[in-house]
């Protein structure tokens, strides 16, 4: 296995610095994403939430679901992709299992949501499943494991996308990248990851692709088939390369199967056929451990596990870490000194707030 080196290490955890990096405070931040989205006619308890949760997504250290997703939601609103109005309603309930229609509302509000019913049903049933049809990109995903968790639950959860990745052996894009979110609870920090199904998310591939730069590990094909590094091209062609190559491609297969199934909902190759991206299928997972008499205390386990992760041995100029453990630390970090965003899209941003009336 070759050596990891710290420019990986440093690529890994602190993908969040940008060479145009401003710094703002955190409310700031959220506090301005509000107010446009009042101007964009949301009712103010629902533009508090929304403008939250894209500003966690930086707070957290990941841009590229956060402020620099803001510009193309505000555009699929203005297009009339996202109703502002909308909320998710109930279509089915079986005990705990439920069904439910996002009526192409905002996809960060509508999965905040429906993991939010899923708790509650895991506190009534030891267990609560929640699908959902008819939404919209739900931008960063780790939001909903990270409520999930701060609940005290398991939660799991998994979307759809347009088609973005080939499948093993294929020349065109015709699987999502289905991202999927699994989070344990835990007094000393969660556990939580957030990954797409594609070696990089289209999100992070944009962030390369606006600062010039190659990515630092093969992360799709060219028109040839050959792995290549530069964003540009996979961004043009959309073939991501699958995590696990064919496993990623296999699994992205079931998810997207099991989300469109469940909730009655559009499945890839539909959304494939729509001109944007929208009307998803994504599925919400939550085991409530108190409920369901675990023994010993799922905290105890939780812990003994990661102990001994972390006293295994290293590579040289690298450590070992869980999923979620750098969190916690940019969290603190980016409170004190204030969120980094990219200059350039702050200020489109503050464009796009002050082009509108009040």
């Amino acid at each position: 296995m070759a050596k990891m080196s710290q420019n990986f290490k440093d690529e890994t955890y602190s993908s969040f610095l940008f060479m145009n990096e401003l710094r703002i405070p955190y409310k700031t931040l959220t506090a301005t994403l509000r107010e446009i989205l009042l101007k964009y006619s949301f009712e103010p308890d629902r533009a508090e939430l929304c403008a939250t949760l894209f500003a966690k997504a930086n707070l957290d250290g990941v841009a590229s679901h956060g402020l620099n997703r803001f510009p193309f939601f505000l555009k699929d609103i203005r297009e009339g992709y996202i109703d502002v109005n909308a909320k998710p309603e109930c279509a089915g309930s079986f005990g705990s299992f439920e069904r439910w229609d996002g009526n192409l509302g905002p996809g960060n509000l509508n999965a905040h949501d429906c993991m939010g019913r899923a708790v509650s049903l895991s506190k009534k049933h030891g267990m609560g499943c929640l699908v959902l049809k008819n939404t919209n990109h739900w931008m960063r995903g780790g939001n909903y494991g990270w409520q999930a968790a701060d609940e005290g639950c398991i939660g799991i959860c998994f979307t759809n996308t347009k088609p973005n990745m080939p499948a093993w052996g294929g020349s065109e894009p015709v699987l999502g990248n289905n991202p999927v979110v699994l989070a344990v609870p835990r007094k000393n920090g969660h556990v939580v990851i957030d990954m797409a199904l594609a070696q990089y998310s289209y999100g992070k591939m944009y962030t390369y692709k606006s600062r010039g730069e190659q990515l630092p590990f093969d992360a799709g094909f060219d028109e040839d088939g050959h792995l290549i590094r530069d964003p540009e091209k996979i961004i043009e062609n959309e073939l991501a390369l699958p995590i696990g190559l064919w496993k990623g491609a296999g699994l992205s297969l079931i998810l997207d199967m099991i989300a469109s199934v469940l909730s009655g909902g559009n499945a890839t190759c539909d959304i494939g056929e729509m001109e944007r991206e929208h009307a998803i299928s994504q599925l919400f997972l939550c085991f409530y451990p108190p409920k369901l008499g675990t023994s010993p205390l799922p905290g105890e386990k939780v812990d003994a596990i990661l102990q001994h992760l972390k006293s295994s041995s290293e590579f040289p100029d690298s450590d070992v870490r869980y999923p979620g453990e750098a969190t916690r630390a940019r969290r603190r970090e980016n409170m004190e000194h204030g969120v980094p965003v990219d200059k350039d899209t702050w200020e489109h941003v503050l464009t796009l707030g002050s082009g509108l009336n009040s």
